[in-house]
């Protein structure tokens, strides 16, 4: 049985990116760049004025000036005027710098008289001037591959004239929940009936993760109903069951996906709740078992399945941080194996303190809808105390 960071390495050393595909640049907003990105321009393109105002020389406005207004340059204008000594040329944001011109004064620092404006104090060299590539230098490598797509990215691409952004796949993941006594949404409830949340819940986090889930409904405890699921399940980049994965008579996953030439890597993990996570590989596609228990699956998936579906699309960073957290009470577990503690953060002075959300039985779901991280608590340690600073998965 594997620990759990010997878990998440096997995961992680058997997956790597998907194929790359071309995107129009406006739908690309949370993928993962596939290639390096050059500049072929500089930015700004061209020396322009930061403020709506009037092109001096400097050497004209040592102290208050009156200077005559020759000229107006729009944004989006030429630079055909020129500014002569004596003289001033009126200009928006973001428009060409004159000849001439070594300054803008903001209309704010100016009055005007007639076809004269008055600068009220000294002007010096260089100010408010944007310069051409002060920002980017023609070929200068300004974004890499890897690197995930947020706004500020895609306006940095459209800047380049980059319409279209080469970036990795999206993942499709077949979402399957497993055993007769689920009942899908809208299903009239009846006793021993559960309904099936899993798959929401497993195909909202697969989409928080930025992939594509494929629901494929629930697989009834025979073998037939299994195989043709679990088939269907094959032909998607990755697949996720949920329950079937124990020992009992009627846990069909495993035996089924062995029959359909699913590697196993690993059954069963040294952690607390989820031990019996099961993961495997066919023809270069790994296949996720997790517990069938909603707390359960939601804990490994973000353990496992999470990180593995990011390296897939190209992340380099995928696993969320770990940062220390004071405990505001005493925790108490059993030795052997790493508990996932469900907590809330709260931030007091820039420092993170962490509170139970609750009832830690796996079946108490609204634990992980009060949970903002989950404490990482070591195998080999049975109590922490109030006060303790511990290892803290933040889950937003």
């Amino acid at each position: 049985m594997p620990t759990y960071e010997e878990a998440r390495s096997i995961v992680l050393e058997s997956v790597a990116p998907l194929g790359t595909e071309r995107v129009e640049t406006g739908r690309a907003l949370g993928r993962i760049l596939a290639e390096d990105i050059a500049a072929p321009w500089p930015l700004p393109f061209c020396d322009n004025s930061a403020m709506d105002g009037y092109a001096v020389r400097a050497d004209d406005c040592r102290g208050p000036a009156r200077l005559k207004i020759t000229g107006y340059i729009p944004a989006g204008g030429s630079a055909s005027a020129v500014v002569t000594p004596g003289c001033a040329v009126k200009i928006m944001t973001g428009a060409p710098i004159p000849a001439g011109c070594d300054a803008v004064v903001p209309f704010e620092e100016t009055s005007v008289a007639d076809d004269h404006v008055v600068v009220k104090g000294r002007v010096t060299v260089r100010q408010h001037i944007r310069f051409r590539a002060e920002d980017v230098r023609e070929g200068d490598v300004v974004l890499q591959g890897g690197t995930p797509l947020r706004p500020p990215e895609i306006s940095m691409l459209a800047s380049l004239g980059k319409a279209f952004v080469p970036v990795y796949r999206k993942v499709r993941v077949a979402v399957l929940s497993t055993g007769d006594e689920l009942i899908e949404l809208g299903e009239p409830p009846s006793p021993g009936a559960i309904i099936n949340s899993n798959s929401l819940a497993i195909a909202a986090a697969v989409r928080e993760a930025g992939a594509e889930p494929v629901l494929l409904g629930i697989a009834r405890d025979d073998l037939e109903s299994h195989t043709e699921k679990i088939s269907e399940g094959l032909k998607a980049d990755a697949l996720v069951t949920t329950a079937g994965v124990s020992a009992g008579d009627r846990d069909l996953v495993r035996e089924v996906l062995a029959e359909m030439g699913v590697t196993s890597r690993f059954w069963r993990v040294d952690i607390k709740p989820g031990g019996p996570t099961a993961f495997g590989m066919k023809d270069g596609k790994p296949v996720f078992s997790l517990p069938g228990n909603p707390v359960s699956a939601l804990i490994t998936f973000e353990a496992f399945v999470r990180p593995a579906l990011l390296r897939m699309m190209g992340r380099k960073r995928v696993v969320r941080p770990l940062v220390k957290a004071t405990l505001t009470g005493e925790v108490r577990k059993k030795a052997g194996k790493v508990n996932f503690l469900r907590v809330g953060i709260e931030v007091r002075s820039g420092e993170y303190f962490a509170s139970s959300a609750g009832d830690q039985n796996t079946g108490i779901l609204r634990t992980m809808v009060l949970a903002d991280a989950l404490a990482v608590l070591p195998a080999d340690k049975t109590f922490f105390a109030a006060g303790e600073k511990v290892d803290v998965h933040l889950l937003g």
